[in-house]
C-alpha cells in the first residue's frame, strides 16, 4: 500500500526504484536529482559510482518520479551528456516534457579527452503544464567546485537553491531519489521560504 510521507527531512536507505513505489501519487512538490551518468566514472582517488555501469534502474526510476509528483510541476535531473539518448528516452516514456536546459560553468576542468570537459549539464522536466516561476533564472550558470569530499561527484549547494528557490512551490517537499551526499537536502533546508526536505537515497538500484 502507498502511503504519504509522514515524517519529513528523511532519508531512506535501499532500491529508490522499489522505495519510491511505497509513496503516495502526486505527493512531491519538486524532484532534484543527480544520477548515475551511465560513464563507469572513476575519480582520481579511485572512487566510483554505484550502478553507472548499467541503465536498468533509468527507466522504472523516472516513471516513479513522474507518478510521485503533484500535476503541472517539476523535475530537474542531471545526465551523461554522452548518454543523453538514454535519458532522454525515459524522460519522454515517464511522461515528461522537455521544458529548459541548464548549463554550470566550471572553473577547472574535470577530465580531458577530445576537448577540456568544464561543465555540468541538466534538465528541466515538466509533468503537465506548470507555471513559469515569477523569475526566471538563467540556463547558464557558475559551479564552484565542492571539494567531493563526500561523494565523487558531489554538486555544491550553490548551484542547487537557485532551482528549488526557482521551481519548487513555498513549503513543498523536495524529493532526491539519488541523493548521494545529501547536497539536494541541504540546499532544501537553507533556501528562502523555508522548504522542506525529502529524499530517497539510491542505494542499491
Amino acid at each position: 500500500m502507498n502511503r504519504t510521507l509522514r515524517s519529513l527531512d528523511t532519508v531512506m536507505l535501499g532500491d529508490c526504484t522499489a522505495l519510491m513505489g511505497r509513496l503516495e501519487t502526486a505527493s512531491i512538490d519538486f524532484v532534484l536529482t543527480d544520477p548515475p551518468y551511465i560513464t563507469r566514472y572513476r575519480a582520481r582517488d579511485g572512487r566510483t559510482v554505484i550502478n553507472d555501469d548499467n541503465d536498468r534502474w533509468l527507466k522504472p526510476a523516472f516513471a516513479g518520479i513522474f507518478r510521485l509528483l503533484k500535476p503541472d510541476s517539476f523535475c530537474v535531473s542531471f545526465y551523461g551528456w554522452n548518454q543523453a539518448d538514454r535519458f532522454i528516452a525515459a524522460w519522454r516514456e515517464a511522461g515528461f516534457r522537455l521544458a529548459g536546459h541548464l548549463v554550470f560553468a566550471k572553473g577547472y576542468a574535470s577530465s580531458a579527452g577530445f576537448m577540456r570537459y568544464q561543465h555540468e549539464q541538466a534538465y528541466l522536466l515538466a509533468k503537465g503544464a506548470p507555471a513559469r516561476p515569477a523569475a526566471a533564472i538563467a540556463d547558464v550558470l557558475p559551479i564552484p567546485y565542492s571539494g567531493n569530499r563526500l561523494h565523487p561527484t558531489q554538486k555544491p549547494t550553490a548551484i542547487l537553491e537557485p532551482l528549488i528557490g526557482a521551481f519548487c512551490p513555498a513549503g513543498g517537499i523536495v524529493l532526491d531519489p539519488f541523493c548521494g551526499s545529501g547536497s539536494t537536502l541541504v540546499a532544501a533546508r537553507t533556501t528562502v521560504g523555508a522548504l522542506s526536505a525529502s529524499s530517497l537515497t539510491q542505494g542499491i538500484i
